[in-house]
């Protein structure tokens, strides 16, 4: 196992050092920059993934599996994130490492599982960057339906090498202000959905209209059909929360993980809520799982509709002038913001394992900018790819690749829950207190259980869809499990090359590279917990019940 280098003590309010930066043997790799600030943390937790997830693909779930069907889904998923975020948080704040959860798949379960992490999910967000600029020229294309998908493909990718090269602190930066772009957009969009949906705006009053056409409000011809339309669009769900974990990615460059990383899991509750939640029922209130222009619809005529995102389509149906312009234009930007997550979580995941040696070691170094330049230019030599959507066809790239990257998602996210239990088993088992703890993960250890059920359910639902499909579709099985294979077969082969073994709980490492050791730990929170309690004291009936619940979803 590497050696991060000593634990460290400061107070929660200092910054920390890179660990890597003081292990003699990582000097060769360079130093990564902790430049990344609280307010970068909070605004990505609320904002920074917000993508063509929400904005494009949305669409595409309520057109298979009907505007209730779609909700359902969400939440399905949507629990199941909160849950495995909090988890991924809690182990985070703790050892703030770059890697994150690939690093303590090796500490706390088996090197062999934080290897097939590491390149599933490097995979996983390289293909995200090519799902992105792909989307850029579908979002294009509603101003250019004759344009080349290769020509913004091209454009964007240079323009995302371009900001990684600049390095975290610019990675932040931009992040924090195209993140409140969208979510003063997601908000503006909530809004005028409703006002569509009354008949504020727009003229025609929708109300539940299109809850009661044919086929929905959930997809299917039984209740079995039914039952598995709503876990088989999960996998388009997947991708709109997906990158919600780049919270545990990002600590391993923050200034002040202890304290930045809690107040920004904090935030995904409400984010999930309000973003997620809320968008997706304003799109099945407004927008009839028919309709020929949303992506994946059976409705759809590749010669005469183009997929437009459901944002648009609702901002054109307000007939504001020029608003859905205006949030075409909005969702390019989210786009950006979505591409250059993707080439962060890549290429500091392969950054990671280049320096743990699950990688050649020289994707584990970094320039004077803290930016690990050959994790960079595989990514975006893979990422190229995204101009073969050109010849396949408007769409059908888009779609392949969300099936692709889908099952790695829930593999990765199972694994999360898997990490945190073997995590705080260690914790028992050395004799630690939870009092250390930055972070402590709400409803352990039924939030892990629920987490991992959720997953093999939609595993299962989405295995007998795919094999009872008629007609038979190879293609369409091989879209579903094709993740799978690859993520076991890599931890095999690591596992029986390696001849490792499960970690001993007694023997797991839970200080090395810990930076967050707080002076006085068991002083500090007794203090903070008496000077909590004074405060509820004085404060009325209302406030002290609304404060628990807060602290129990947060």
């Amino acid at each position: 196992m590497p050696d991060y280098g000593e634990k460290q003590e400061y107070s929660v309010d200092d910054p920390v050092e890179d660990a890597f930066q003081q292990n003699e043997e990582n000097q060769e790799f360079g130093a990564v920059k902790r430049d990344l600030k609280s307010r970068h943390l909070q605004m990505i937790a609320i904002g920074g993934t917000i993508g063509t997830g929400i904005f494009l693909s949305s669409g595409g779930s309520v057109a298979a599996s009907g505007p209730l069907g779609a909700l359902i889904s969400y939440t399905i998923v949507g629990i199941m994130v909160f849950f495995i975020v909090t988890s991924l948080g809690e182990m985070a704040a703790y050892l703030p490492l770059p890697g994150a959860f690939t690093t303590f798949g090796s500490r706390f379960v088996d090197p062999a599982l934080g290897f097939g992490l590491g390149i599933g999910y490097a995979f996983q967000w390289t293909i995200t960057v090519t799902i992105e600029v792909t989307s850029a020229g579908l979002i294009l294309q509603y101003w250019w339906p004759d344009l080349k998908m290769w020509i913004p493909a091209l454009v964007f990718i240079l323009v995302l090498v371009a900001i990684t090269l600049l390095g975290v602190k610019a990675f932040g930066e931009l992040e924090y202000w195209l993140s409140m772009i969208k979510v003063l957009t997601c908000v503006i969009f909530i809004i005028v959905g409703i006002l569509v949906c009354t008949g504020a705006v727009g003229g025609e009053t929708i109300g539940g209209k299109n809850w009661h056409i044919e086929g929905a409000p959930i997809v299917g011809e039984s209740t079995r059909d039914r039952t598995v339309n709503i876990f088989t669009t999960c996998v388009w769900a997947f991708f709109s929360f997906g990158g919600t974990e780049l919270i545990g990615i990002t600590a391993g460059e923050s200034a002040n993980p202890g304290k930045a990383v809690p107040k920004a899991i904090r935030h995904t509750f409400w984010r999930i809520l309000l973003f997620y939640i809320l968008s997706i029922t304003v799109i099945g209130l407004n927008i009839p799982w028919t309709d020929k222009n949303l992506l994946n619809s059976a409705q759809a005529d590749v010669n005469e509709a183009v997929p437009m995102a459901p944002f648009t389509i609702i901002f054109k149906m307000a007939r504001l002038p020029g608003a859905d312009h205006a949030i075409n234009a909005v969702l390019l930007t989210a786009v950006l913001s979505a591409g250059q997550s993707s080439f962060y979580a890549s290429t500091r995941t392969l950054m990671a394992m280049g320096r743990e040696g699950k990688m050649p070691a020289i994707f584990g170094r970094v320039n004077s900018r803290g930016v690990p330049l050959y994790s960079l230019a595989l990514v975006t030599l893979i990422a190229s790819i995204a101009f073969v959507s050109d010849v396949v066809g408007t769409g059908v790239v888009f779609t392949w690749l969300v099936n692709l990257t889908g099952m790695s998602a829930l593999l990765t996210w199972m694994s999360i829950s898997i990490i945190h239990l073997r995590f705080r088993a260690a914790l028992k088992a050395q004799g630690r207190s939870l009092a250390e703890l930055p972070y402590i993960a709400p409803l352990f250890p039924f939030s892990c259980y629920i987490s991992i059920l959720l997953a093999l359910m939609i595993v299962f639902m989405q295995g007998y869809q795919a094999v009872t499909a008629e007609p038979f579709d190879v293609e369409g099985i091989v879209a579903v499990f094709v993740g799978a294979p690859v993520f076991f077969l890599t931890i095999i082969i690591w596992k029986v090359y390696h001849k490792t073994k499960l970690v001993p709980l007694l023997e797991v490492d839970l200080d090395s590279g810990r930076p967050t050791i707080l002076r006085g730990t068991s002083n500090a929170v007794a203090q903070k917990g008496q000077e909590g309690g004074d405060e509820n004291v004085h404060l009325p009936f209302w406030k002290r019940t609304g404060r628990k619940i807060l602290r129990l979803i947060a």
